[in-house]
């Protein structure tokens, strides 16, 4: 095989982990880092949390809404979600209404900015569910 067709192949295999890697990143699963004191003793700052992004459904990245969604958060899933005023945070979810919204506290609650204080939140706010913290 000559250098040329080496090259083009090895280009062609990167482009395409990168892409597989960009789609699992943004549909599926993703790596956050926990900041804040809102979920002690279970989520300390600094924490990585595994969030599967696909664990309600599929969300359009950057849209603000889901394209299909087969389920909404238990009590008691962790989830990663966009508050009312555009912060995202992790927060245990409470309860969850039949207006497809859900109230979310921290479990630290005297250090929570939660929806003690902005609401319930719709679930076309959540970004995914916490399924590993390392």
């Amino acid at each position: 095989m000559e250098k040329n067709g080496l090259r083009q192949n090895t280009g062609k295999a990167v482009l395409l982990a990168f892409l597989t890697a960009l789609a699992l990143k943004g549909f599926f699963f993703d790596f956050m880092i926990a900041e804040g004191r809102s979920m002690l003793p279970v989520i300390n700052p600094g924490t990585v949390l595994v969030v599967n992004r696909a664990a309600y459904g599929i969300r359009i990245p950057g849209a603000g809404s889901y394209l299909w969604r087969w389920a909404l958060p238990k009590a008691g899933d962790i989830v990663i979600f966009y508050t009312p005023g555009g912060d995202t945070v992790v927060k245990r979810c409470i309860e969850v209404t039949n207006t497809q919204k859900f109230f979310a506290l921290g479990d630290n609650l005297l250090e929570s900015y939660d929806s003690r204080s902005y609401g319930l939140v719709p679930a076309d706010h959540i970004i995914g569910k916490v399924i590993g913290i390392k």
